[in-house]
């Protein structure tokens, strides 16, 4: 690879992994794990409550990590759980859990949109298409790369 890829991959990489940082450094703040504020963000932002499948699937956390933070939020009385049907169930926030998001993803949320809100249009656009266009580049090329028998990366 040039010198020129290799600086260019470095920045994303940083920029990316400074990203993370800061959302983690956020949950600290608000006293969370990483997966306890990523199960309290998505049910927060779904209306008080998110099937336990998409949080796994749109935070790219295993089930195992989201159950774990599941069962210390439903302890504290943050959460509780509903079946959707026989197989699946949903997160729904408590009102105390509803006090706690307030408190914390609530005000990440307003940040975030803030942000976004100072974009234009097309800033916005670009970031959301340029985004889109390397997460799927992305999947395609490393499950290329994995070759047919490893079927892992998705």
């Amino acid at each position: 690879m040039n010198d020129l890829k290799e600086g260019k991959m470095r920045r994303f990489n940083y920029l990316s992994g400074e990203i993370d940082a800061v959302y983690h450094e956020t949950a600290l703040q608000f006293g969370l794990s990483d997966s306890a504020m990523l199960v309290l963000y998505a049910a927060c932002s779904n209306g008080g409550s998110c099937p336990i499948d998409d949080i796994c699937r749109l935070s790219g956390v295993r089930k195992q990590t989201i159950n774990s933070a599941l069962r210390k939020l439903e302890k504290e009385g943050v959460v509780y759980l509903e079946a959707i049907d026989k197989k699946r169930k949903r997160v729904c926030l408590t009102e105390k859990g509803m006090e706690m998001t307030g408190r914390t993803v609530a005000r990440l949320i307003t940040i975030e949109n803030e942000i976004m809100d100072a974009w234009t249009q097309e800033e916005y656009e670009t970031y959301l298409s340029l985004t889109d266009r390397y997460l799927t580049a992305l999947k395609e090329k490393t499950k290329e790369a994995a070759g047919p028998d490893e079927d892992s990366i998705s």
